[in-house]
């Protein structure tokens, strides 16, 4: 390994997730980029592993990032790893990615713990199509902006969110998106004490104005549903295939048209038109 960038996904609790790729790349690294090197250096005890450390987070990476990008281009590899789970994903990582992006250097992701999808696969909600929404904004008007543009979307939402602030969270989503739309609240996942809370987010808000909310949370709530379509009758459809007409469709064309629109009946609705014209 030479001149590279390793993004390396570490536990996201149970330090034995940590894959065997994962602790080969360590291993073999010239340097480790790291959130925090104290939680890094804890990982790297437990796998006895030594490691030359640097410091890489939100508040020193436009200083940092541009340092390790020129020791790589120098020959070296590279770690990055981030306090638990992906790095990149919701982290500062993804500049480093970017600078290393644009300065023509390799960057190779291991796959590993993360847990905006070990929440949503036990949630117990759609999976199929889902969207990563991090953390809101503390800023009330952004707040409030975010969650309006997600008024009507329709996936899986998954949200991260602190102890600290996860009630306000919740009664702002409850707000947003209605008391009794889906909520699954994934607590300490892979820890030993972890727990998953399937409820509807007017239910939550209760929960936890009665119970303080402890450990980090993953919040991984159901998207809207399909507004329903209003019924029409054959009456209605046949004064639209009569609309059709007088813009130049054909009589069949416009019993076709109306009735992939509608989901009426092709045959009934073709004799509604013709007793309209009668």
């Amino acid at each position: 390994m030479a001149g590279m960038l390793y993004l390396v996904p570490t536990p996201i609790g149970n330090l034995s997730d940590i894959s065997v790729r994962c602790r080969k790349t360590l291993e073999q690294a010239d340097f480790i980029a790291a959130e925090d090197t104290r939680v890094t250096l804890k990982l790297l005890n437990y796998l006895e592993i030594k490691k030359p450390l640097v410091s890489y987070y939100e508040h020193n990476k436009l200083e940092s990032g541009p340092k390790i990008v020129r020791r790589i281009q120098e020959g070296e590899t590279c770690v990055l790893v981030s306090d638990a789970g992906s790095p990149a994903i919701s982290d500062p990582g993804e500049d480093l990615v970017r600078l290393c992006a644009e300065a023509g250097i390799p960057v190779c992701a291991i796959p590993g713990p993360c847990a905006v999808i070990t929440a949503l696969s036990i949630s117990g909600l759609p999976t199929g199509r889902f969207c990563f929404e991090g953390f809101l904004s503390i800023n009330k008007k952004s707040r409030q902006e975010h969650l309006a543009g997600l008024q009507n979307e329709r996936r899986t939402m998954i949200f991260y969110e602190a102890p600290h602030k996860l009630l306000a969270t919740l009664k702002d989503l409850a707000n947003a998106f209605g008391t009794d739309r889906r909520v699954s609240l994934c607590r300490e996942l892979t820890k030993l004490h972890e727990e998953v809370v399937r409820t509807t987010l007017g239910e939550a808000v209760v929960r936890y104005t009665e119970n303080a909310p402890r450990g980090e949370f993953v919040v991984v709530v159901e998207g809207a549903q399909e507004a329903p379509v209003e019924a029409i009758t054959l009456d209605a459809g046949a004064a639209l295939v009569r609309a059709e007409m007088e813009k130049g469709l054909s009589k069949k064309d416009a019993v076709k048209l109306v009735a992939k629109q509608t989901g009426l009946p092709r045959n009934a609705l073709y004799e509604a038109a013709l007793q309209d014209e009668n």
